[in-house]
């Protein structure tokens, strides 16, 4: 009769030799996620070697190790401990050779996670551990269960080391696969026979558990999410917010649900937690819903410096209260003056003040982290977790110490603010990508930030949802007591939203002012370039009132005296005036050379004092409405086109 004990010691070696690789490896890829340092590759050299290395040759240098003449093998001889041709060595041989598998499948799994989540799981006032259990982990899951499957396979089925490092002793250090070979050295192919399909059904036995358990969830996660199983029969989103708040005596709980819930396992775990109901926790106080935090001042410093790939970073300006537009040409240095505020990115110099609060200063070694500034951050693509639902990414950046009803309160206040009321069971994937925003917006506000930092919202959305996306932000601003930075390309819709604008030149402030001031008198041509005006022309003076327009064929009058300094001049499409009075100030005769058609609106490319030779002879683009155009292309030519005095703008000398 054969002895069974090979699939016994298999099996247990293979399952702690699993487990223990599970954790190990999910730490060494957490760890090496982050790592910044030298000898990284190294370090990555060492820790998948035993992939790549023969069996025998990771068996002798185990031996080499944990042999009795070995330092450590003297270690534990003094306390009578001995790990050559032991039960342990088999394990160890099979940790070893197993976690490259569950390191390299981790790493591979976090790298895979979208960078805006984990930094948004930050600006929301996650730290990294909660950044970890929270986001990571959930988001990794299909990669670590794969990784989980594959140490198990390599453990069970490991040979080489095993032997060299256990030997071959039965019942004791004799798995299957060092079964297999002696039986067949032996001439035993009926045994060895026998071997070989005891692993194949154990293999496959694992794999079609898993695979079934993983297809049973997928129909359940389509569901009505009134429907949907809760977070191990247990409320998740009480569970999420209470998580941040465990002491080290639950960790051995903690560990618990995340394993049982990765196979999808039914525990009772609410035991184990002890986790406070609603009357428990107390709602800080003074706190309603709808209530304004006070703020004693509102006022962003930013005087910074960070050396880019292309160009340095240099940017100062202070502003207060109303909500700023950022505006610059894509690369200009927008998005990481934002990234600089929220802490995701760190300058080489200068400092951020917001309210009073100092949030970096190198002077004096001050760099909050960012889950103590404050912020709230829309970003580009949104950044909602997609295993939370929308309740659930809502209620991730409340402040610990609320009770359940005052969270409860908050969510809905916020998704009635952003017209989304009963939407709070569902995620993000079943949603808009007006609704994601929307929800990305609640999010953001939700924990009531001093500053709002808006990076290019409504990129990716079209006409339709960009207008009423706008409407909603600036209904929001209109009663949100904080700061306001709004990054777009959007010209009009920085005018709508913004008071005041900011322009970013290659890293450097080439305009700060109130939106009217920078749109009608722009202190340079790039300036002029990045708000919309599409007409310029190289200028010299000819007078204190005159200036020869040299690209259009012209000379202007001016109403103030002209710079002796000017190189330019320019004025915008939509300020040219067609008039049938010919005598008017700064007026000439024009010919239409082409147009240029959109729903609304028609361009009109001109050529000014005599007719064009083609379509791409012209010297100024003028915009007009299609009702204007209507009545405007029935005259005969010429036309005749004012370039108003005040209209006109003159521009130094620019570096380009």
């Amino acid at each position: 009769m054969i002895n069974l004990s090979p699939i016994w010691i298999s099996l247990k070696t293979a399952a702690t030799a699993t487990t223990i690789t599970f954790f190990l490896g999910i730490i060494a890829a957490r760890w090496m996620l982050g790592y910044r340092g030298k000898g990284k590759g190294l370090i990555d050299g060492i820790f998948t070697s035993p992939l790549v290395l023969p069996p025998t040759v990771v068996g002798f240098l185990l031996l080499l190790a944990l042999g009795k003449n070995s330092p450590i093998g003297q270690l534990l001889n003094q306390f009578g401990v001995t790990v050559i041709f032991t039960w342990s060595a088999t394990v160890i041989a099979a940790i070893v050779v197993a976690f490259p598998l569950m390191y390299k499948t981790a790493l591979a799994a976090f790298k895979q996670i979208d960078p805006h989540l984990i930094a948004c799981a930050r600006t929301l006032g996650a730290t990294e551990w909660m950044v970890f259990w929270r986001v990571l982990l959930p988001l990794a899951k299909p990669g670590l269960i794969a990784g989980t499957l594959l140490s198990f396979a390599r453990a069970l089925g490991e040979f080489g080391a095993t032997l060299m490092l256990a030997g071959s002793i039965p019942g004791k250090t004799q798995t299957i696969p060092v079964a297999i070979f002696f039986a067949a050295e032996s001439g035993a192919m009926d045994e060895a026979l026998i071997w070989v399909m005891a692993i194949l059904v154990i293999s496959f036995s694992v794999i079609w558990i898993v695979n079934s358990r993983t297809e049973e969830v997928a129909p359940q996660q389509r569901r009505s999410r009134h429907q949907k199983i809760r977070f191990f029969k247990f409320d998740r989103l009480q569970l999420t917010t209470r998580i941040r708040c465990l002491n080290p005596l639950k960790l051995v709980a903690v560990l618990l649900q995340i394993w049982a819930e990765y196979f999808n396992l039914k525990l009772a775990v609410s035991s184990l937690t002890n986790a406070p109901q609603s009357s428990d926790l107390l709602v800080p106080t003074g706190f309603t819903p709808n209530s304004k935090p006070q703020t004693p001042k509102l006022q962003l410093l930013i005087e910074i410096e960070k050396q880019l790939p292309c160009f340095n970073l240099s940017v100062s300006f202070q502003t207060e209260g109303e909500a700023l537009g950022l505006l610059g040409a894509s690369g200009a240095g927008k998005s990481m003056i934002l990234r600089c505020i929220a802490g995701l990115e760190t300058p080489d110099r200068g400092r951020i003040v917001l309210n009073d609060r100092v949030l970096f200063d190198s002077d004096r070694g001050i760099n909050l982290p960012t889950r103590d500034r404050r912020v709230g951050f829309l970003f580009q693509n949104y950044a909602l977790f997609p295993h939370l639902t929308v309740a659930e990414n809502i209620a991730f950046g409340l402040p610990e110490g609320f009770s359940n009803l005052a969270i409860k309160n908050r969510i809905e206040s916020q998704l009635n603010a952003v017209e989304l009321s009963g939407l709070g069971d569902r995620y993000p994937g079943e949603l808009s990508g007006g609704q994601q925003q929307r929800v990305a917006l609640a999010r953001a506000l939700a924990s009531k930030p001093e500053i709002l930092l808006l990076d290019e919202p409504f990129s990716a959305l079209d006409t339709y949802l960009r207008d009423r996306l706008e409407k909603v932000l600036r209904m929001t601003l209109a009663y949100y007591p904080g700061i306001t930075l709004f990054v777009t390309h959007n010209l009009e819709e920085a005018y709508r939203v913004c008071p005041n604008l900011l322009v970013v030149e290659r890293g450097e402030v080439a305009a700060f002012d109130s939106k009217k001031r920078v749109f009608d008198r722009p202190p340079s041509r790039r300036v002029a370039q990045v708000t919309g005006c599409k007409n310029f022309s190289r200028a010299v003076a000819l007078s204190a009132l005159r200036i020869e327009a040299i690209d259009w064929g012209c000379t202007l009058t001016m109403t103030e005296p002209i710079p002796d300094s000017v190189s330019h001049v320019g004025i915008r499409a939509y300020q040219l005036i067609f008039t049938v009075d010919s005598s008017l100030e700064n007026t000439f005769p024009c010919w239409l050379a082409a147009t240029s058609e959109t729903p609304h609106r028609m361009t009109l490319y001109l050529k000014l004092n005599s007719a064009p030779n083609s379509p791409q002879d012209y010297h100024l683009q003028a915009e007009v409405f299609k009702d204007k155009w209507e009545s405007l292309k029935r005259r005969s030519f010429p036309w005749f086109v004012q370039l108003h005095p005040h209209r006109v703008l003159l521009f130094k000398n620019d570096r380009d």
